[in-house]
């Protein structure tokens, strides 16, 4: 089969490697679609540490099944799916709470780290056990699928923040999930969404989707106008989608005393908080990991067009053409936000 394999940072190759065997419980499936993730970008130049050489990346993925093992129950070849980017065991203390994305035996589609090393799905085929599948609705298509994993990162976010009719709330950064948010905040009730972005492209786009104010830190003194915004007091609630000190930072000046700062960005491995304000303000900070189960819930928010993600993905491109844009995403190109190639196309 063909495939992208990052051979070196830096370095994808398009080439020949062998299609993956199936355990007892995996099905193999034809990859229709795989977007390209912001921590892709980020393991591609080595940054993250945790997509370490030689490797298949990719785990926002939909496809059609072609090959079931012999313990798989429920699903045959052909049928149309996307797929849970965390592996979980199915039978730890975790696995068994249904808080699945706390896996003790957690690995992820396309990660190699010192604990395990997964092949992803940039690639024409690849292997997944049965537990992480969710099917298709036939009309569903599979580029939309490609962005499931990504919407539930919003969903599971705003799930866990305690979000009352009518709150307030702060996004920190508008890129993709940042958008995602925005859209999902709006399903759940917020009465009032402020977009922040150094990019007034991606402030457009936040408001176009649901939100009611963007603001861009370099014209805009963010918290003093957050604080204008809801009365004096900071928003309800913040969620951050970065993850740099500067914009966790925004994040926890711009929400009210007893308000709460949800963590989802996550591209660098130790930030500086101000933990005086933490402490003094009773603010509660909230990480958000991957998602625990949402992928039904999101499979139908994007099929009745609750959650767009349209206006989103820049471009759809085939495989062979991936490493030119990882290079054109990670030169952070103007209006380029999400990518999805697409093997065999």
């Amino acid at each position: 089969m063909k495939a992208l394999l990052l051979s070196e940072y830096k370095q994808l190759n398009y080439t020949d490697m062998p299609v993956p065997t199936i355990g007892a419980e995996d099905v193999l499936i034809q990859v229709k679609a795989c977007g390209i993730c912001g921590s892709d970008i980020h393991g591609w130049d080595g940054s993250t540490g945790r997509r370490v050489p030689p490797l298949v990346m990719g785990h926002e993925a939909s496809g059609e099944i072609t090959e079931v093992g012999s313990a798989v129950k429920g699903w045959k070849a052909g049928d149309r799916v996307t797929f849970d980017s965390t592996v979980s065991c199915g039978h730890c203390y975790f696995c068994t709470r249904g808080e699945i994305n706390l896996c003790d035996n957690r690995q992820v589609l396309g990660v190699s780290c010192n604990e395990f090393r997964r092949h992803g799905a940039f690639a024409e085929y690849v292997t997944v056990p049965q537990n992480i599948l969710y099917s298709l609705p036939e009309s569903f298509p599979f580029h939309y699928a490609a962005m499931i994993e990504a919407v539930s990162i919003a969903v599971h976010a705003v799930n866990l923040t305690p979000i009352p009719l009518g709150s307030s709330a702060l996004v920190v950064g508008s890129g993709m999930i940042g958008l995602l948010v925005v859209q999902t905040l709006r399903l759940a009730g917020c009465g009032q969404i402020i977009a922040v972005d150094l990019e007034d492209s991606k402030l457009e786009l936040a408001k176009s989707l649901g939100a009611d104010i963007g603001l861009n830190p370099k014209k805009t003194d963010v918290i003093k106008a957050v604080h204008e915004l809801t009365g004096g007091r900071g928003a309800d609630v913040a969620i951050e989608v970065v993850g740099a000190s500067k914009t966790i930072e925004t994040a926890i000046m711009g929400v009210k005393k007893g308000g709460t700062v949800t963590l989802v960005g996550n591209i660098t491995p130790k930030v500086e908080i101000p933990l005086q304000v933490v402490v003094s303000r009773q603010i509660r900070l909230q990480g958000s990991a991957a998602s625990s189960g949402e992928f039904p819930q999101c499979i139908e928010l994007l099929a009745r067009g609750a959650i767009k993600v349209d206006p989103i993905i820049s471009a759809l491109a085939p495989l062979e053409d991936g490493a030119k844009w990882f290079e054109r995403l990670y030169a952070n190109e103007p209006g380029l936000m999400k990518v999805v190639l697409q093997p065999g196309r």
